[in-house]
């Protein structure tokens, strides 16, 4: 009899020019520089880590409070606080570049030329795979605005796209009028792929006091609450375009998971969950497998966008 395959089932995805060996990535800001995972995760087998959010200058953030626990997930206010990316070049990409997994390095700019600057910077350097375009961060100065016009997402994707030969992600943000317009401006300029979403604006207010809780005043809530959201965009981009999506926002587990990919994305980043459950992202990868199976599937992609409407 002939022997049965030792590894019947391929978690690998392609994400335009990024090829991955499963689907399941951890996002921008919940994981820090990878170093401060490695004693709770097996970093070597996620599909891919983004670190935490670098822009060209030392950035302080926001003011305090800068986080605040909701009855289904965080409001965040950071402000993208960093040390800016010659310091992440300098002190963290080392230690990065050794990692198994690949690297995709999220970037956020004040204008287009300043996320050009960096992309052309990253251009070459050893243990960048890819880059994260991060022009939707509801709680900075400036960012937000470049992901909420067609016409400037397109500029930014494709300055970016031109000045270095990594691929590119544009995330996008969910505070829209209208995703499909946003996710084809992204198409249009080149993207290798679209992250969605970036966490949706909010606030938290003390009434005691009369006064909001955030020093910022407002946030970006994330975690299970915005999973509905997240979902419904992945679904209209999906429609959209043919550009393969990252879907993002209150994933937790490997129903999550499923969720998205047959909704139409091709790859997923567990953000929120690494704060109360740093391990979640093994738990998946361990089950994954078996729920392919449970659909009769033994790849990715031929469950992705399989949703029955």
């Amino acid at each position: 009899m002939p022997e049965e395959p030792t590894d019947p089932c391929s978690l690998e995805v392609q994400l335009g020019r990024l090829r991955l060996a499963n689907p399941v990535l951890v996002g921008s800001g919940t994981f820090g520089y990878a170093r401060e995972m490695e004693h709770l995760v097996d970093l070597g087998r996620l599909g891919g880590i983004l670190p935490k959010t670098v822009t060209a200058e030392p950035r302080i953030g926001n003011a305090p409070w800068r986080t605040i626990e909701t009855p289904a997930g965080m409001l965040n206010s950071i402000g993208l606080d960093n040390d800016g990316i010659e310091a992440f070049i300098q002190h963290h990409l080392p230690y990065l570049s050794r990692l198994a997994a690949p690297v995709i390095v999220s970037i956020a700019g004040r204008s287009r030329d300043e996320f050009v600057a960096m992309a052309a910077r990253l251009d070459g350097l050893e243990g960048v795979a890819a880059i994260e375009l991060n022009i939707s961060c509801p709680n900075v100065s400036g960012g937000v605005d470049l992901g909420t016009d067609p016409r400037m997402c397109e500029k930014v994707v494709a300055g970016c796209r031109a000045a270095c030969s990594l691929p590119v992600i544009a995330k996008l943000t969910p505070n829209v009028t209208d995703i499909q317009e946003i996710a084809r401006a992204a198409t249009t300029g080149g993207a290798d792929a679209i992250s969605a979403i970036n966490t949706c604006l909010g606030m938290a207010v003390d009434w005691r006091k009369a006064r909001p809780l955030l020093g910022n005043t407002l946030g970006g809530l994330s975690g299970p609450a915005i999973k509905p959201i997240a979902l419904r965009i992945v679904y209209q981009i999906a429609a959209a375009v043919d550009t393969p999506i990252i879907g993002i926002g209150g994933i937790a587990n490997v129903d999550d998971v499923m969720e998205f990919l047959v909704t139409g994305a091709t790859a997923v980043q567990i953000g929120t969950a690494n704060f109360y459950n740093p391990t979640a992202t093994m738990t998946v990868l361990d089950q994954l497998p078996e729920a392919l199976s449970q659909l009769g599937a033994s790849s990715i992609p031929a469950i992705v966008g399989t949703l029955k409407t």
